[in-house]
């Protein structure tokens, strides 16, 4: 008897069909909007499993570009909804689905904007998988993690040390801004690293994967608004102690000293030393003066 062979995979993009496609719209990689295209299809494979995406989820692809990290998506989601500031690629982006993908362009939602200005989308996204333009990324993540609750996990890829900001816990030298307002919405890890050749036009550093978790903010009666001041006014001169760098913000090292020993944080301390937790805990201790 003989065994089932199983289904060979469906096709994705190589070099040459990259670069074909960028010919007959005649477009060239742009660092302006920071693109960088995915050449390989082994990568975007990659990418796609360690997304782990659910055949009944909706991903949110930010930046498609050309389309080979959405084929791949389109393989493994029930819908994927892209993002698209360039107006060319937006327009040629459903096309190119319709032509590769024709039993899957139902699933497909193309938005032309600004993924910083979108706070709205067609259909709610579950998930995230993007390849970001580097000098966009953390602004990116959070806003998309502020706006759209939806969001229960992702993956992103970004400039390695990106990664290891968004990713880092206290106490890492990498750890700052990025890493503590993105740890109020979600865990995040590093998931891995991804060279330069694979890429069009190849980049000089090579990227890294960020996998995160959506959780609960923490619980405090401070807002978010009010928790991210504390973090950015910690991180502004990170070589001074909380007290100093934090007397700006309260009205004085003293008022930064009360607020701090309320927070159950020593004054002596730096900002990349403290978790989500207590930066909460200090905006809540100034309200609570106030």
């Amino acid at each position: 008897m003989t065994e089932p062979t199983a289904a060979a995979p469906a096709p994705l993009f190589g070099a040459s069909d990259i670069r074909r496609l960028a010919e007959e719209i005649g477009i060239r990689p742009t660092k302006t909007l920071g693109q960088n295209f995915v050449i390989d299809g082994n990568t975007i494979r990659r990418i796609v499993s360690v997304a782990n995406i659910g055949p009944t989820e909706t991903v949110l692809e930010v930046g498609p570009g050309l389309g080979s990290l959405t084929l791949g998506l389109l393989d493994a989601a029930q819908t994927v909804v892209a993002v698209e500031i360039d107006p060319v690629l937006a327009a040629k982006l459903p096309e190119t689905v319709k032509a590769w993908r024709p039993d899957a362009a139902g699933a497909f939602h193309l938005v032309q904007a600004d993924a910083m200005k979108v706070t709205s989308l067609p259909v709610e996204p579950t998930a995230i998988v993007a390849n970001l333009p580097y000098n966009v990324a953390v602004p990116v993540v959070l806003h998309l993690l502020q706006h759209f609750p939806s969001l229960q996990h992702g993956l992103v890829m970004v400039q390695d040390e990106v990664a290891d900001r968004l990713a880092a816990g206290p106490g890492s030298k990498t750890y700052g801004v990025p890493s503590v307002k993105a740890a109020w919405y979600s865990s995040m890890r590093k998931a891995g690293v991804i060279g330069m050749n694979v890429f069009w036009p190849a980049p000089k550093i090579q990227s890294g994967l960020v996998a995160f978790t959506r959780r609960e903010p923490p619980e405090t009666t401070a807002t978010r608004e009010q928790v991210f001041a504390v973090i950015d006014a910690a991180f502004a001169q990170r070589r001074k102690t909380l007290r100093a760098a934090l007397a700006g913000w309260a009205g004085g090292a003293a008022e930064a000293e009360r607020c701090l020993i309320a927070a159950g944080v020593a004054p002596s301390a730096r900002g990349e030393v403290i978790d989500i937790h207590a930066f909460a805990r200090i905006a809540e201790a100034r309200e609570a003066g106030s």
